[in-house]
């Protein structure tokens, strides 16, 4: 495109000097002219300007047979009417416009709907919308009318179910141990117990909470019908899992109440292992019936309903405590069992109880080891070693080389009767003189004097006898108090007979009757358990690998162990008891 300047020769007759710049001359002279006259040629070597600076006569010649009148711009039609093919392009509605002005007319939006292209944007956004509003009308419609399929109704059980249901308890004593979780009773009898079941061993380690434990709060253990419990007023209602190493101290004989929530569901849990199948529940008329199927953390499970098997009761239960497991009247209960009859759920109602679930983790099976008062770890049994049997052999005159030791007595002897006891021993002078406490008696002592005349008794207030707790009394005051000291020969009691054994200095009879039972930690050292004696009157000697007596062990009536530890130092004098006065006879008058 070419600017030229219009002159106005035409008019003045007068030559004005050319301007680059349009505001140079008045604006009702300015005219743009768009014809397509090639810019002159600036590159050339022609030295004469006075014909370049000369407008042409196209420049000059008026567009039509008018006089060549330049009108004023914005009145009438602007100058330059004459346009250019190239100053022309079509828009996309076929009107033009020109190169240096804005378009005559707006360009049509293509999403308005005027183009097919914006038809056809239109007529897509038209459908999603209407599918979007079919979609939601039928789901809700949908979720209106659904409704879940029916459960499938329960049935007999078949004959695959029934032998899983009378494998049960075989599968449990297979599978040995497992971790449990029990609520029992409802409402202020509740009680919760969390911790572990060693069918193989009838065994159970477990922790005890709830608004109803009342004085089985705490810690308990049970093997076969012999309950001892660490009781802890003060614990949480809820339970945790217990320690899986048991403290060693606080543990007594344990005889529940009747009528509380506990002893029944101790029983329904060792009542879950048997060495042989119920083949009466596997039968077609045994009353069994499969109810649902439901998944369990370990997986998928059927639910099956069959009355509990009745175990007989053992024939070392205590009077006053439940031994059997009975079925309960509405015959309600319910089995969690998967494909190889492991139970991972109970449900059902005991007389007494009321609704008791039973939960099984049949991954939590640690070994768990009984308490000293229940034996302690089983071991093997076996004969003793040519050194094993030097070293019992040698210890009676090794301890009588000693000059004594300090003793620390723990017997459960009966379910009410828990003692504990603390002194000295010599065995030089062959001489034990301690302070009994019985738990049931916390405010009463009982002094224990035993030597070569026999054995001398004497109860007095706790204050009198030492004092400190029924739990660890304090060693009895020398000299020894006057009192009502009752003596005699000997003594049958479990206390007796243990003082007795430890002032013999290790007589353990003839020779080959001993065993070792397992080896064992006592006071920091190493020890040896050998147990001699027939079977109703077993004694254990706890004897390390320098030959020195550390604990001795006595299988009570009770079918618990009392436990007499014996710690080597140097023991005072221990002083006869007062001997009441004498009062001479009168002489007969001669």
């Amino acid at each position: 495109m070419r600017t030229g300047v219009v002159a106005l020769t035409a008019q003045t007759g007068r030559r004005e000097r050319p301007c680059s710049s349009p505001r140079c001359l008045p604006a009702r002279f300015i005219s743009v002219d768009t014809s397509p006259t090639p810019a002159p040629d600036t590159t050339g070597g022609s030295t004469d300007t006075g014909d370049a600076a000369r407008p042409s006569d196209a420049a000059v010649r008026p567009t039509s047979s008018r006089p060549a009148t330049a009108r004023p711009i914005g009145r009438g039609r602007p100058a330059g009417r004459r346009r250019s093919a190239t100053g022309r392009r079509p828009d996309g509605a076929g009107a033009t416009t020109r190169a240096d002005d804005t378009a005559t007319t707006p360009a049509a939006d293509p999403a308005d709907g005027r183009t097919p292209a914006g038809r056809r944007r239109r007529t897509v956004l038209l459908l999603l919308a209407l599918t979007a509003v079919t979609s939601a009308a039928a789901l809700v419609l949908g979720l209106l009318s659904w409704a879940p399929d029916p459960p499938e109704p329960s049935r007999p059980l078949t004959l695959a179910e029934g032998e899983r249901l009378a494998a049960v308890r075989v599968t449990n004593l297979r599978d040995l141990r497992a971790g449990v979780r029990v609520t029992a009773g409802v409402d202020a009898a509740r009680i919760e117990l969390v911790g572990w079941v060693d069918w193989s061993r009838s065994l159970l380690y477990l922790d005890v909470g709830g608004p109803g434990a009342g004085a089985e709060r705490g810690l308990v253990q049970k093997v076969g019908a012999v309950l001892v419990v660490r009781p802890d007023p003060a614990a949480v209602p809820t339970p945790a899992a217990p320690p899986l190493v048991p403290p060693a101290d606080r543990w007594r004989l344990h005889r529940v109440a009747p009528g509380t929530n506990l002893a029944p569901v101790l029983d329904l849990l060792l009542g879950l292992a048997a060495d042989r199948p119920d083949t009466t529940r596997a039968a077609p008329d045994g009353g069994g019936r499969w109810i649902a199927r439901d998944t369990v953390a370990a997986g998928p499970v059927d639910v099956l309903q069959a009355p509990l098997p009745v175990t007989p009761a053992p024939r070392s239960t205590p009077a006053g405590t439940a031994g059997s497991t009975s079925a309960d009247p509405d015959g309600q209960t319910r089995y969690w069992l998967d494909e190889d009859a492991r139970l991972h759920k109970l449900v059902t109602r005991l007389p007494g109880v009321g609704p008791v679930t039973v939960v099984l983790n049949r991954t939590d099976r640690p070994t768990v080891h009984p308490v000293d008062a229940l034996g302690g770890r089983p071991g093997l049994p076996r004969a003793l070693t040519d050194a094993e049997q030097r070293r019992l052999d040698h210890l009676p005159a090794r301890l009588r080389a000693k000059n004594g030791a300090t003793l620390t007595l723990t017997a459960p002897v009966g379910t009410d009767t828990n003692l504990r006891a603390a002194g000295w021993l010599s065995w030089s002078t062959r001489t034990a003189y301690l302070a009994v406490a019985d738990l049931g008696v916390p405010d009463r002592r009982t002094l224990l004097r035993r030597d070569t005349t026999g054995l001398a008794r004497a109860d007095l207030p706790a204050g009198a006898a030492g004092g400190g707790t029924a739990e660890q009394p304090e060693r009895p005051p020398l000299p020894p108090p006057a009192g009502p000291w009752r003596v005699s020969r000997a003594g049958s009691d479990a206390v007796s007979v243990l003082v007795d054994a430890a002032v013999a200095a290790g007589s353990v009879g003839p020779r080959g009757t001993a065993v070792r039972v397992r080896e064992d930690v006592a006071g920091g050292q190493t020890v040896d358990v050998v147990e001699v004696g027939s079977t109703g009157a077993r004694l254990r000697y706890w004897i390390d690998r320098e030959g020195s007596l550390r604990r001795l062990e006595l299988h009570t009536d009770a079918n618990a162990w009392a436990q007499l530890d014996l710690r080597p130092t140097v023991v005072p004098r221990l002083a006869p008891i007062p001997r009441p006065a004498v009062t001479p006879r009168p002489h007969a008058a001669r």
